[in-house]
């Protein structure tokens, strides 16, 4: 069967570099020549060369160009987008809106793929990371010695905002290797340390690859991080307690916490930390335990934790559960209470894993009820150091936890 030129795709998404036309397939060019409306950004539309379709610069934000691109369905339609536009391009926000039939896509090199050809890098070897529309901490977990990393960044102060945040975390020793319109006739590649001046005169785009270097700390792969890596008012589950926490609720990828009276939200850090495409949603009553909460975020590198602020189970209304997708697991480790159990029961949809902690024997004998009635698993942590006693050292105990483990 012949397919009907009138079930053709309208709209091409053309990959584009800093080198306009010249690294174009026969394939792309095609598409250009043979467009009635090209769209793309001015960065782009500065290297098209004549053209007979109608040119239009792409506006910003992004999102308030789509109106104008549907309205030309039918046409047939070029949009430029850098590199490739499935690998942290705009390929990806267009084909939300556009039938899969409806377009194409004709990719032309990354930046990942050139900074890694000019660097003689593995690329397979190096996380790639978009930060030119990101905040710059995402890059925190990442960090170790040893590492390559490529990085989009935003612009030239971009680079210097990321070369402090590389000193502050004890890693200024690190190798930047700027790599600015790579492919196009204002390339230019110049290496230097992070905590050395860098060029005043750095151009979009641009990208950096990185090689960490210095005496930082690096995050460990396991849950239980330092207790002194939060900012925190004492109200923190301890770094023991809270690996054998995460152990419980068992983060797996693309999950969803809620984490109930978060405190420091190390719960809820950690839990994100264990991949990157996990969420959580952060339950705090006291204002400014929220606002700590999101700052560890942020300083640890997982900026994506929403905190609602509030007391549960009141927060737990319709509005705001129809707002957000269910959890696959719930952790209560403040505000435990017998209208909060209940409230959740209700709501929770079956095989959500739920796991509390208490330390007063109010909270002990609330569970050791809701263990009884509603099954699971309830365990009794018991800890503790070794502390000076005199000139001679002994056990010092902490208060027992008791940790209650269900699924609903």
């Amino acid at each position: 069967m012949v397919a009907d030129v009138n079930d053709a795709p309208w709209l091409t998404i053309l990959g584009w570099g800093e080198g306009g036309t010249k690294g174009l397939t026969p394939a792309s060019r095609d598409a250009l020549e043979g467009a009635e409306v090209v769209f793309g950004a001015s960065r782009h539309l500065r290297l098209l060369p004549p053209l007979a379709a109608e040119v239009r610069e792409w506006p910003v934000p992004f999102a308030d160009g789509l109106p104008q691109l549907l309205a030309e369905r039918g046409r047939r339609v070029v949009m430029l987008v850098s590199g490739d536009p499935f690998w942290f391009g705009a390929g990806t926000t267009l084909a939300r809106h556009v039938r899969i039939e409806e377009w194409q896509a004709l990719p032309s090199p990354s930046t990942f793929s050139l900074a890694a050809s000019r660097l003689g890098w593995s690329l397979e070897g190096c996380p790639c990371l978009g930060l030119h529309a990101k905040p710059l901490t995402r890059i925190r977990p990442y960090l170790h010695r040893g590492r390559r990393l490529l990085v989009l960044l935003r612009d030239g102060e971009a680079v210097a905002e990321l070369a402090a945040l590389l000193v502050r975390c004890s890693f200024g020793s690190s190798r930047l290797h700027v790599l600015e319109s790579l492919g196009g006739d204002g390339e230019r590649i110049r290496s230097v340390r992070a905590d050395a001046a860098l060029p005043s005169d750095i151009r979009h785009p641009v990208a950096v690859g990185l090689v960490v270097a210095g005496d930082g700390p690096a995050l460990p792969l396991t849950p239980g991080l330092p207790d002194e890596w939060f900012e925190h008012d004492g109200q923190i589950t301890k770094q023991t307690v809270r690996a054998m926490t995460l152990a419980a609720l068992a983060p797996a990828p693309g999950e969803r916490l809620w984490d109930i009276g978060t405190g420091s939200g190390s719960i809820a850090i950690e839990w994100l930390l264990a991949h990157p495409d996990n969420r959580a949603v952060a339950f705090e009553r006291a204002s400014e335990r929220a606002a700590r909460a999101r700052r560890n975020a942020r300083m640890l590198g997982v900026d994506w934790l929403e905190v609602v602020e509030g007391s549960a189970p009141d927060v737990l209304s319709d509005q705001m559960l129809s707002d957000h997708p269910p959890p696959d697991a719930v952790f209560i480790g403040g505000g435990l209470s017998e209208t909060l159990l209940e409230a959740l029961w209700r709501r929770l949809p079956a095989g959500v894993r739920l796991v509390a902690n208490a330390v007063t024997l109010e909270s002990e004998a609330l569970l050791a009820h809701w263990q009884q009635v509603a099954g699971g698993e309830l365990l009794r942590l018991e800890l503790a150091a070794a502390a000076p006693i005199g000139t001679r050292r002994g056990w010092k105990a902490s208060y027992p936890i008791v940790q209650w483990r269900v699924i609903r």
